[in-house]
C-alpha cells in the first residue's frame, strides 16, 4: 500500500533528524526562542508539522537536540597553563560562543542533553579538573558550577535590560538612566543606592563577568587547598593522550 501525507514526507531522503535540527537552528537565529515552534520548523523544511513527529516526539525533545547541536563548534578547554588559566580561558570561550548564537543560553541553561558534542566538552573539562587534583565529587560539582555561572550570566546578557531596550534604546543608555534615577533618590532613605549609583551601573558586562569568574576560581583554589584528591582517585593515563 502506498504511503501518503506525513508518512510519505517522512520517507523523503532529505527529511532527517539532522536536517530538522539544522532548520530549527535557522529559525532560532532568525526569530529567537520565542518564535521557535514545530510549525515554523516544518515550514522551513517545506513539510507539514506532523512530519516532524517521525523524528522528534515534541518541542522539548527538539530543544534537547538543539542543545547538543549548539555545542558542535564549541572550543575545548585549552591545555596551556595551569588549571586556573585553563578554566578561565574555557569560561571566556564558552561565554563568547553562547553570545554568538541568538538565545543559545535560553536553550541550553539547565538542560542536560547527552549528545556527542556535549559529552566531548564534559569529558575534556572533567579531565582538566581531575588532573588539577580535585576529588571526583568536587570535580563534578565544579563542572556544574562553571557551566551554570557562564550560562546564567549570558542569560542576563541575552535578555532585555528593560522594556525600553526592546524599543531601540541602547543598554548603555538604559544603565545611564538608571544611574540618574538612583542619584535622585532621597539620600536619607537610600544612602547606599545614592552613593553607589555609578558603581552599580557603570561596569561593563566584560568587567562584571571577569569579576565573578575570578571570585569563582578563588573559591575553587581554596577548595583544592583544603580538600585535594587522594592520588588514587585520579584516572590512569590513556594511551596516546597528552
Amino acid at each position: 500500500m502506498a504511503r501518503t501525507g506525513a508518512a510519505e514526507e517522512a520517507a523523503q531522503p532529505g527529511l532527517t533528524r539532522q536536517t530538522l535540527v539544522a532548520a530549527a537552528l535557522r529559525v532560532l537565529e532568525r526569530e529567537g526562542i520565542s518564535g521557535l515552534s514545530m510549525r515554523k520548523v516544518a515550514a522551513e523544511l517545506g513539510v507539514q508539522a506532523a512530519s516532524l513527529y517521525w523524528h522528534v516526539r515534541n518541542k522539548e525533545q527538539l530543544l534537547d537536540l538543539l542543545t547538543d547541536e549548539l555545542m558542535a563548534d564549541a572550543e575545548l578547554p585549552p591545555r596551556q597553563g595551569d588549571w586556573r588559566e585553563q578554566l578561565r580561558e574555557y569560561s571566556l570561550r564558552y561565554r563568547r560562543h553562547l553570545l554568538a548564537k541568538r538565545d543559545s543560553a535560553k536553550v541550553v541553561a539547565g538542560r542536560l542533553a547527552l549528545g556527542p558534542n556535549l559529552l566531548r566538552l564534559m569529558e575534556e573539562q572533567l579531565d582538566r579538573l581531575r588532573e588539577a587534583g580535585f576529588s571526583n565529587a568536587d570535580a563534578a560539582l565544579a563542572h556544574y558550577l562553571l557551566g551554570a555561572f557562564v550560562q546564567g550570566f549570558v542569560l542576563q546578557e541575552q535578555s532585555p535590560i528593560a522594556a525600553s531596550e526592546t524599543e531601540g534604546v541602547s543598554r548603555f543608555e538604559v544603565a545611564q538612566a538608571a544611574a540618574d534615577r538612583l542619584r535622585e533618590l532621597p539620600e536619607k532613605t537610600f544612602p547606599n543606592l545614592v552613593a553607589l549609583a555609578g558603581d552599580l551601573t557603570a561596569p561593563s558586562m566584560e568587567d562584571r563577568f571577569a569579576f565573578g569568574l575570578e571570585r569563582l576560581l578563588d573559591g575553587l583554589a581554596a577548595l583544592l587547598t583544603e580538600n585535594p584528591a587522594h592520588p588514587t582517585t585520579k584516572p590512569a593515563p590513556v594511551e596516546g593522550k597528552p
